[in-house]
């Protein structure tokens, strides 16, 4: 008779796996950086050259690759700048959450538009920004599918205003439709990118209360 797998020594004396995830081996943290660092290069390039005249070629020369290696990462230069679109909006998405869990729980409306639109102009202007102005001047260059995974992400984002929205409207601190006045927003917020100049005499805190009286005024 065949032996039975309890009757097998070696099965017996097999160590247990450890619950919970697996810890990542020093080669995948490895890995993890330099996707990382191709995903950072690639929004610089993007946003320095278009994303037309980047190659894949200039990528991999900006972080030290051979100029095939990206594709070792990424299928293509395609999926590269949706990872950077994708990617950053799921970012964006998780430090804003930690932004409005920072908030006391007394924080009225106006204290969450404030908290709301600093990490906004963090991630449009801060040292780790790149992604909203390439997802601005490269929608286009998006696929279908692709543009639907990111406005899932990116619905959701901007999902989280509508309740201090809507409760400055309730109390006439806001006139326009919340929904309307969300889009304006956004857009007035998103063409900071076009003139603010991180070294001029404009802080992003001072910017975000002059936006938040513009946007959030008493009636």
């Amino acid at each position: 008779m065949p032996e039975t797998l309890a009757q097998d020594p070696a099965a017996e004396a097999a160590p247990r796996r450890p619950r919970g995830r697996p810890r990542k081996s020093a080669q995948h943290l490895d890995e993890s950086g330099r996707r990382r660092e191709l995903m950072e290069q690639a929004a610089r390039l993007f946003l320095v050259k278009g994303y037309a005249a980047t190659t894949t070629r200039d990528i991999a020369a900006a972080v030290g690759m051979h100029s095939g290696s990206p594709f070792y990462y990424f299928k293509s230069k395609s999926a590269l700048l949706y990872a950077v679109m994708r990617e950053g909006m799921e970012g964006a998405l998780a430090s804003q959450q930690q932004a409005l869990d920072k908030l006391a729980p007394e924080a009225d409306a106006h204290a969450r538009l404030r908290a709301l639109i600093r990490h906004h102009f963090d991630i449009l202007l801060g040292p780790a920004s790149g992604f909203i102005p390439v997802m601005l001047y490269e929608w286009r260059s998006l696929t279908a599918a692709q543009k639907k995974g990111v406005s899932q992400v990116k619905d959701t984002y901007e999902a989280a205003w509508m309740p201090a929205l809507e409760a400055l409207a309730a109390q006439g601190d806001l006139r326009a439709s919340p929904a309307v006045a969300r889009l304006f927003i956004f857009g007035a917020l998103n063409w900071s990118v076009q003139w603010f100049r991180v070294r001029g005499s404009q802080t992003l805190d001072g910017l975000t209360e002059q936006a938040l009286h513009l946007f959030a005024g008493k009636a």
